[in-house]
């Protein structure tokens, strides 16, 4: 999919709305498909300037496509944890161990790249040697199968200190698990809410230890903060940190435009990696 700033119309309709410096500049978009039926599967679309953020050139088109707010999302929570940077770059989580849950998923795939290129350990939990595999290629250090017996004693193994940050996409279902494998002061950064619907934990054994629990929503964050978001995945990008395909652990799926119904089907179908709807 392409993402360029231009217009088919006049161009003196286009300087109204658009910075004349803007047009023709290779860009990726977050947030665009917000409030549309459709999506973003269109030759054109309309989104305020601030969401189309400048694409690295030696960043591909479908490199670019693949960000979204999934990416604003792995980067928000990498820098929930206590006493922890502000931005994410080299260096930035030097010595911390971040533990990511569902490591083979969109959030998951680029929290993995962002906390490694950031200098963070970082250990995925998978539901098994596939996965396992495209965690690797993303940059996990460590995979752990959460389906095993012994994944918390694994974990400990890996981070016998326990790990400083949890990236979670099912906090109801792996509360248990937090709470054996959290450092003090340590934090859950949840994203997602699959498994149920309440979240209950023995409070003594959390407050005991300065433990935080800090959900993420991309959508509802404030400006600022996308903004910020935004920034550190195009550095991330720049750097040939960000890459999706089979050898980056994401395998992508590509449609054309006309068959974007069946694009659909597939991400319904829960298709491992990303699906892609390509124009021209």
């Amino acid at each position: 999919m392409k993402a360029i700033i231009y217009s088919s119309i006049g161009k003196s309709d286009v300087l109204r709305f658009v910075d004349r410096e803007r047009i023709g500049q290779r860009v990726w978009v977050w947030e665009a498909a917000y409030k549309r039926p459709h999506g973003t599967a269109a030759e054109y679309a309309v989104v305020p300037s601030r969401q189309a953020v400048p694409l690295p050139a030696q960043v591909s088109f479908e490199t670019g496509a693949c960000f979204g707010l999934p990416a604003v999302a792995a980067q928000r929570c990498l820098l929930a944890g206590q006493k922890g940077p502000d931005r994410l770059g080299p260096g930035a989580l030097s010595g911390r161990t971040v533990l990511v849950a569902g490591g083979a998923g969109a959030v998951g795939h680029t929290a993995i790249q962002l906390g490694a290129w950031s200098g963070a350990t970082v250990i995925a939990t998978v539901s098994g040697p596939k996965k396992a595999e495209m965690a690797r290629r993303a940059g996990a250090a460590h995979t752990v199968e959460y389906r095993s017996q012994t994944a918390q004693s694994d974990i400990r193994a890996l981070a016998p200190q326990g790990v400083d940050l949890i990236v979670e996409v099912a906090a109801t279902e792996n509360i248990a698990t937090h709470l054996e494998v959290l450092a003090p002061n340590g934090t859950v950064a949840a994203y997602g809410t699959e498994g149920d619907s309440v979240l209950a934990f023995p409070t003594k054994k959390a407050i005991g230890r300065n433990l935080r629990f800090q959900f993420v929503l991309a959508m509802t964050l404030s400006a600022a903060d996308k903004d910020l978001a935004s920034a550190d995945i195009t550095r991330a990008a720049a750097d040939g940190a960000l890459a999706v395909g089979e050898e980056a652990g994401l395998p992508i799926h590509r449609f054309p435009l006309q068959r974007t119904g069946e694009a659909q089907d597939a991400v319904q179908a829960g298709v491992l990696g990303k699906v892609v709807v390509e124009i021209g």
